[in-house]
């Protein structure tokens, strides 16, 4: 775990951030999540789900070719900014 000492985590995480936290993990935002799902889906709204997972996936890509190609399939503006200080 990162230590955060020196930080006040009421000002750094909202009360949605599940990882990181005492008592609020993956499992808990899973559980939160699907009963979300489940409570839109029953009240007949529309649900849209994204699924982010960056853990090592881009180890061996080159950092620069990769954000050229996602540039020449459009995407540009603040995601690929986004992207680009993650990756860095």
């Amino acid at each position: 775990m990162i230590p955060f000492r020196f930080l006040n985590l009421h000002d750094v995480f909202t009360s949605s951030q599940h990882g990181f936290r005492k008592f609020r993990s993956t499992i808990t935002q899973l559980l939160e999540s699907t009963n979300d799902w489940s409570l839109a889906i029953k009240d007949k709204k529309f649900v849209d789900i994204i699924y982010l997972d960056f853990a090592k996936a881009f180890d061996t890509v080159s950092h620069v070719k990769l954000i050229q190609k996602l540039g020449s399939y459009g995407l540009s503006g603040r995601l690929l900014a986004w992207i680009k200080a993650y990756l860095t």
